[in-house]
């Protein structure tokens, strides 16, 4: 073990690395309730499905990157990406959850392809650093809004009779409609401000692991106050395992790949599905990389020349990047959103992880989650709530890298946070960033500037936008 890991060369041993993946998980565990929470929004992929689904990627991910590229980074299935698998492809994009798995793999091998070409670095290089911060903030505010409304947080009213109700049931209403602050009557979204307190208290207090001891705590005042009822439930049961077959391989049916591509507009909106999704998930790896294993040391300047320069695929980045992509394909394949590189990952590697083996114990770890989905079912929504707020909070700290006295920057960077949050549509969101951004370096008589993958883009949006009015 000593020497498939390097563990000298790397300067830590096992005792070390052990910590540093038990840190690593108890992080970072929280996915493994709010992922199935936000899934199973879907009709008909019920939430032990998915719990499964979590576990059983998250598991082959992380080991993967643990052995094929030696490196303590954790992968799981993306918050903000199972946002987008849910609210945006299903409920507003209209695909079924068959079709967004299948564009979930389809994701997936391209990130795969761009790992293993020099079209990586041309896509990395195309979209300025200013864009990919505000889509991380504008997703951070769309799980933050999540987070509130399934929190009970907040009620809405609008003015009577200013509303249609379509033939689908759902009711459309003006401008008039305006959110308010709830009334703490209920125990429900009592428990979650309790959730909340007790979360951010132990964030700022620096306590690791803060989010899983917070949802633990959360947990157990809502058995205290009767929320939740364990009287009933099996704690342990093998036979959950088997619920993964509701949601597994159904990218291969026809309703899956092969539905994609059935007719034309279909097929528009596809690629423009495809190509956001892989947007809000490719940076994340990256950026995840880049931050914790430039100063840590893991990735050093050979391996980073290595990534933008040359042609070889023998970097510890490189390999990291692929078993990302690979992680996705296996994410689609079994029933969840993509997976993606958890910025948790340096928790571990803060207390001395640096190697794959880090990764293999936090592997090790979901496994044995694998028997308890009954158990993690009855826990409510109320009570993950807290966590997605926290989680947007965290995904807010690149608002600052924004150069928001830049116009060029502000609107572009504005308009992606904003209306992804707003619009309840991360997809419209980046839409809205690219083509703005085009417009403002087109105003400004600096379209030479923009990449061609940028205008690109921004086209394919466009075009999708005018198909979408026409249709309505």
């Amino acid at each position: 073990m000593k020497k498939f890991f390097e563990l000298k060369e790397n300067n830590t041993n096992v005792v070390t690395e052990i910590i540093a993946g038990l840190t690593i998980f108890f992080t970072m565990a929280y996915i493994i309730f709010i992922n199935p929470e936000i899934l199973s929004l879907n009709p008909g992929m019920s939430w032990r499905s998915t719990f499964v689904a979590t576990i059983l990627t998250s598991a082959f991910g992380t080991l993967l990157m643990a052995l094929y590229a030696n490196v303590p980074f954790v992968l799981a299935p993306g918050m903000g990406a199972n946002a987008f698998f849910t609210f945006t492809l299903c409920k507003q994009m209209k695909f079924s959850w068959h079709e967004a798995l299948s564009i979930v793999f389809i994701c997936g091998l391209l990130i795969v392809l761009i790992t293993v070409t020099r079209f990586r670095k041309i896509i990395i290089q195309a979209i300025p650093d200013f864009l990919k911060d505000s889509m991380s903030c504008g997703i951070g505010m769309f799980i933050a809004y999540i987070g509130f409304k399934n929190a009970s947080f907040l009620t809405f009213i609008s003015d009577v009779g200013k509303y249609n109700i379509l033939k689908d049931g759902n009711i459309v209403t003006d401008g008039s409609i305006v959110p308010i602050l709830t009334i703490f009557k209920n125990s429900n979204s009592l428990l979650s401000l309790i959730g909340l307190v007790v979360t951010i208290i132990l964030v700022v207090r620096r306590v690791k692991a803060a989010i899983f001891i917070g949802i633990i705590i959360t947990v157990l005042v809502g058995v205290i106050i009767g929320v939740i009822d364990i009287s009933k439930v099996k704690f342990f049961d093998l036979l959950s395992i088997s619920s993964i077959k509701e949601v597994a391989f159904v990218t291969f049916k026809s309703s899956g790949i092969c539905s994609l591509f059935s007719n034309l507009n279909k097929i528009i909106l596809t690629i423009m599905a495809t190509l956001s999704l892989f947007l809000s998930v490719t940076f994340d790896a990256i950026g995840t990389f880049i931050g914790t294993g430039k100063i840590s040391g893991i990735f050093d300047v050979k391996n980073n020349s290595e990534l933008t320069n040359k042609k070889k695929f023998n970097s510890k980045f490189d390999k990291a990047l692929f078993s990302d992509g690979v992680a996705s394909i296996f994410g689609g394949l079994l029933g969840t959103s993509s997976i993606t590189t958890y910025v948790e990952s340096a928790s571990g590697i803060s207390v001395g992880g640096r190697t794959g083996l880090t990764g293999l114990v936090v592997s090790g770890m979901f496994l044995l989650c694998l028997p308890f989905a009954n158990l993690f079912s009855i826990i409510p929504k109320e009570i993950m709530a807290p966590a997605l707020i926290v989680v947007g909070v965290f995904m807010m700290t690149s608002i600052t890298k924004i150069n928001w006295s830049d116009y060029e920057q502000a609107f572009p960077a504005f308009l992606t946070i904003t209306v992804m949050s707003f619009a309840f549509n991360i997809s419209y969101g980046i839409a809205m960033g690219f083509i703005f951004y085009c417009i403002v370096k087109l105003t400004c008589g600096k379209i030479k500037e923009v990449h061609p993958i940028m205008l690109c883009s921004s086209l394919i949006f466009l075009i999708n936008f005018i198909i979408v009015s026409l249709k309505n």
